[in-house]
Order: C-alpha cells, then sequence, then structure tokens
C-alpha cells in the first residue's frame, strides 16, 4: 500500500520525523539504511504501528511515496570530517526508484553545499530525472532534542531550503503537515549552514563553561553558584553548564572539507574532548586528598549515557573516562537504570545491582548523568567519597567538578 511519506534512515533522526508523521496521521514508511537504529519504548513503538508506521519490505515501495527524508546518519570519520556513505547510500537506492513530482528532502547533518553537490548528482544519475524540474530537492536541518518534552516536532520550528522556489513551497507544505511554524531559507546552502551554526554554538559555549569550571576550581571558586547569579540576566546570556565530556549525535565540525575552518569550532573541540582526562585528574586528587592511590581503588560511574533518562551512549564520555581510570589502575564498576550490561575495551563492566549498597562500599563513586531516579541526596549520605560532575547535588553535599 504506497505511502505519503518514506523516512529513509531510522536512527537519532528519522525516528522522532517518523514519530511525529505519524502523530499527524501521515501515512509513513521507514526504510534502514544501516545497522543503527533509535531507541523506542515498547509503548511508543504500538503507538507508531497503530497508526499506521510500517518498513519497507524492499526499496522498490520508495517509489510509491510522495515525500522521501534522508535521515542517514553521518558520524565522524577518520579524518574528522563527516561520514557520508549511509547518505550516498541511500541516494543511490532511492535513485533508482524515484518518480517525477516526488520531493526529496535530506535532513541528515552535512557540510554546506552537500545537498547540490553531492546529493544532486546522485539523484539525478540514477533517476534520470533532474532536480528543480522533474522531482523537488530540499534541505532541512534536524532539530532533535531527544527526552525534551518542552519542545516537540510539533512545537520547534523547522527551517527549509530547496533548490528552487518551488521546491521550498513542496518541502513547505510538507513540513506544515507536522510542526506550527516553517522558515524559508534563501536556499539549501544556507539551510545546510543553519545546522552548523546551531551545532557548534552548543560545543563552543560548553567549551567555554568547562574551561571556567577548570579556572574556578583553582581559584577556589564556587562555580555553579557564579553560573546561578548569571543567569538571572534577562538579555545577552544564555546558561550552559559543565560536565565530564560532550556527547550527542551532532559532533562539533568546521567547515575543512569545503576548504575552510573555523579556529572557535576546533579550540572548543580540544578543550571538550579533555573533559573526561580532568575529570580523572580531579577523581584521582580526591582519592589522594583522602588516603587512597587510584590503583586498586573500587570506582562507581553513575550514569554512563549521554544525556539524563534516555538510553543512548552515543559518543557518551564515559566510556573514555572508565578507560582512563582502568588505566590507572581502578577497579571499575558502573550503575545506570537505563543500560542493563556496558562493555569497555571489549570487557563487561560490573553492573551494581544495589545502588546504596555499591556507593558504600565504592572508595569513590563520580556521577556522570543525573538520571531522575537518583535519590543525589541519599547518595551523597551513603558515598564514600563523591564526585559530582553535573553539579546536581545539594551544595556542600558533594566535591562539584
Amino acid at each position: 500500500m504506497p505511502a505519503d511519506l518514506a523516512v529513509i534512515g531510522l536512527g537519532p533522526y528519522g525516528l522522532p520525523l517518523a514519530q511525529a508523521a505519524v502523530a499527524s496521521g501521515i501515512s509513513t514508511l521507514g526504510y534502514r539504511t544501516g545497522p543503527e537504529a533509535g531507541s523506542l519504548s515498547p509503548a511508543e513503538l504500538r503507538r507508531m504501528l497503530s497508526g499506521g508506521f510500517r518498513t519497507a519490505a524492499g526499496p522498490a515501495e520508495l517509489g510509491r511515496v510522495r515525500t522521501a527524508v534522508i535521515c542517514a546518519p553521518t558520524p565522524a570519520g577518520p579524518d574528522g570530517g563527516l561520514d557520508l556513505s549511509q547518505v550516498e547510500a541511500a541516494a543511490r537506492t532511492l535513485s533508482t526508484h524515484l518518480r517525477p513530482h516526488t520531493t526529496v528532502i535530506l535532513e541528515s547533518p552535512v557540510p554546506p553545499g552537500t545537498t547540490e553537490e553531492f546529493l544532486r548528482p546522485l539523484l539525478e544519475e540514477g533517476s534520470g530525472l533532474r532536480a528543480g524540474r522533474d522531482f523537488h530537492l530540499a534541505y532541512s536541518p534536524t532539530r532533535v532534542d531527544p527526552g525534551n518534552r518542552d519542545f516537540t516536532p510539533a512545537t520547534t520550528p523547522k527551517v527549509i531550503g530547496g533548490l528552487t522556489p518551488a521546491c521550498t513551497e513542496s518541502a513547505a507544505t510538507f513540513y506544515s503537515r507536522l510542526t506550527d511554524k516553517v522558515v524559508r531559507a534563501r536556499g539549501p546552502r544556507e539551510a545546510e549552514t543553519v545546522q552548523l551554526l546551531e551545532t557548534n554554538y552548543r560545543h563552543v559555549n560548553i567549551a567555554l563553561v568547562n574551561e571556567m569550571a577548570v579556572l574556578c576550581h583553582d581559584l577556589g571558586v564556587d562555580l555553579w553558584d557564579v553560573i546561578r547569579c548569571a543567569e538571572t540576566k534577562p538579555f545577552g546570556f544564555q546558561a550552559f553548564r559543565p560536565g565530564p565530556g560532550v556527547g550527542g549525535h551532532a559532533v562539533a565540525r568546521d567547515l575543512t572539507s569545503a576548504g575552510r575552518s573555523l579556529r572557535m569550532v576546533e579550540l572548543a573541540r580540544q578543550v571538550n574532548d579533555q573533559m573526561p582526562r580532568y575529570v580523572v585528574q580531579r577523581a584521582a586528587a580526591l582519592l589522594n586528598e583522602h588516603g587512597k592511590s587510584a590503583r586498586g581503588a573500587r570506582i562507581l560511574l553513575l550514569g554512563v549515557t549521554y544525556k539524563p533518562d534516555l538510553a543512548d551512549q552515543q559518543g557518551t564520555p564515559a566510556h573514555e573516562l572508565a578507560v582512563r581510570l582502568m588505566e590507572l589502575g581502578a577497579s571499575v564498576s558502573y550503575h545506570d537504570p537505563h543500560i542493563p550490561s556496558w562493555s569497555v575495551l571489549d570487557r563487561p563492566v560490573p553492573r551494581a545491582d544495589s545502588l546504596y549498597e555499591a556507593a558504600a562500599d565504592a572508595d569513590l563513586t563520580i556521577l556522570l548523568q543525573q538520571h531522575r531516579t537518583y535519590d543525589l541526596q541519599g547518595l551523597s549520605v551513603k558515598a564514600q567519597l563523591l564526585l559530582d560532575t553535573r553539579g546536581a547535588t545539594p551544595t556542600g553535599a558533594a566535591h562539584r567538578l
């Protein structure tokens, strides 16, 4: 049975789009581009299936949709740039089944120019059709904040940049069924660069506050109190908070693939990449202050996902942190209500069954992620030594980053 929409790529970008489309009454077909897939709760999966969502039995079904949105992952490649291989595979698969008048939209994070210079030739070569004349082509930056209940796809404005004005309007017609507001960019390059600016804005500001965390610790200043006071300023300031590193699917990136570079972004990446090492240094110093060595110390990591209350571990700093602790000779265990098993360096990390007992037994407990289920006041009482990298514990209840 034909569907109105095909979501190509059911990872962290595609699944939220598919969910929003089904909730809006759009018949939606899902097509996987690789092994990566997002996570759905059983209840969410049941709602999608009851709303008419189904996965494609084969690529031929992509030729029977009005709109195809490519949401293939673009992870960081070995050279530091973005790996577009899954976008390429999706485009080649779609192109052989592409029909006239179809609207094709790219949502994967990509360098500016990708829609016109990379995606367009693939689609035209495989289909024999011409973008802007025989089918519509546009780019829309993904704006997904997993677990955020305040900003859903319906309440988050959607930016669209089409190859031609007609392409933009066709994409706008589709997205207007999903969201309350559609913002038209001048073209696909502008829309692609919106994604670049939004992602790097987050990483640069996190890097600033991470550097402030190191500085404030050296000065004996309570950074968390500084942030609390600073965010009362009603203009010119947005509060960001430090942490053990930056995770997630939207990696900081520059424009090196286009012969340009953003020095601020590269510097921010270096700062943020140093945070797991800094946390380990702080952990070792705390142990030393209490007459213990990192070698042989029992260290409990709390929350090993990249974001609170989610099972997603993409880019989580917990992995590097665990590796560095193990290299120091520490005995590492973990607790996370969303992660039933966890391996580091191809070795399973022991999982604590009883949180309070494990915290009481550990020489040092490190809070990496503040899941809602954690009673931080209770943990601060039970733990022998607690390092809070999120500023989530009550003042004076733990050593803060």
